[in-house]
């Protein structure tokens, strides 16, 4: 039996997973930095009672592109924390299947798939940008749509969390945890790299999107709801019993939308 079909331990492994730490390590570090940022920044208060994010707004004299530009920086980051621990087993399976090459050129297509990966995540922040810029900039002029954002917020993550629940999310679930490592990587090269990181990411974000969305709707860059949307996405996906998992994530996210609701309407 080989190396690769036991699950390799030695110092290839302990490079590979030094590696992803640092990149987590510096990620991680990155968001932080952000987050002290934006908290030194404010946010801008909202009829309501509610601050918007100033991930949403546009400081004083920036342009368009700068101002996305800096979205992308936060985005990214954020999504490499996020997004990182789920992705590891895929990039260590994918390693393994390239291993017969140099190391040099096995590195090479695992960064790509990799930034494959990310670039899809990347998209989807492209398309995020102008959608909460135009709905905070709506908010700003329009009071009863600015009170009614809290309630909309709360309903969004108790949504997700009903999804949890549902057939749709388990077949996604299922997909993630059971994927066959090698069974869409027919060749070996920097293309079949690059498509085999997007096919990995659409099929995650498929999974988690309504988690990523909880992040999303309670506060993007907010480090407590980042943190739990990430243990939440990671224990679902990689502990044993993921679909136990998926369901307890499903009970606490209708319970703290409930609660926003609540908050939102001074019950609270």
């Amino acid at each position: 039996m080989t190396r690769q079909a036991t699950g390799d331990t030695g110092p290839d492994s302990r490079m590979f997973a030094v590696a992803l730490v640092a990149v987590f390590a510096v990620a991680a570090t990155a968001t932080l930095a952000q987050h002290a940022s934006m908290a030194a920044m404010g946010g801008e208060p909202m009829p309501g009672g509610w601050m918007v994010s100033t991930a949403w707004l546009r400081p004083c004299g920036w342009g368009a592109g700068r101002a996305f530009a800096a979205f992308a920086g936060m985005w990214g980051t954020m999504t490499v924390t996020m997004m990182l621990p789920v992705l590891a087993p895929t990039l260590w399976q994918y390693r393994q299947h390239v291993g017969p090459l140099a190391a040099t050129r096995s590195t090479w297509l695992v960064v790509v798939a990799g930034a494959g990966y990310f670039a899809v995540w990347m998209a989807f922040g492209a398309l995020a940008f102008p959608a909460g810029g135009a709905l905070t900039a709506a908010a700003a002029r329009l009071p009863a749509l600015a009170r009614m954002m809290p309630f909309a917020a709360g309903a969004v993550v108790s949504g997700a969390g009903v999804l949890q629940f549902s057939a749709w999310k388990a077949r996604r679930l299922a997909c993630c945890r059971h994927a066959a490592p090698h069974a869409c990587v027919p060749r070996v090269d920097t293309g079949a790299a690059w498509r085999h990181g997007v096919r990995a990411a659409m099929r995650c974000s498929a999974c988690c999107g309504n988690l990523m969305a909880v992040a999303l709707a309670a506060g993007v860059m907010d480090l407590r709801v980042m943190a739990a949307v990430t243990v939440a996405i990671a224990a679902e996906r990689l502990a044993p019993a993921g679909e136990r998992v998926a369901r307890i994530v499903g009970g606490v996210a209708i319970g703290g939308g409930i609660a926003m609701i609540a908050r939102a309407a001074g019950l609270l």
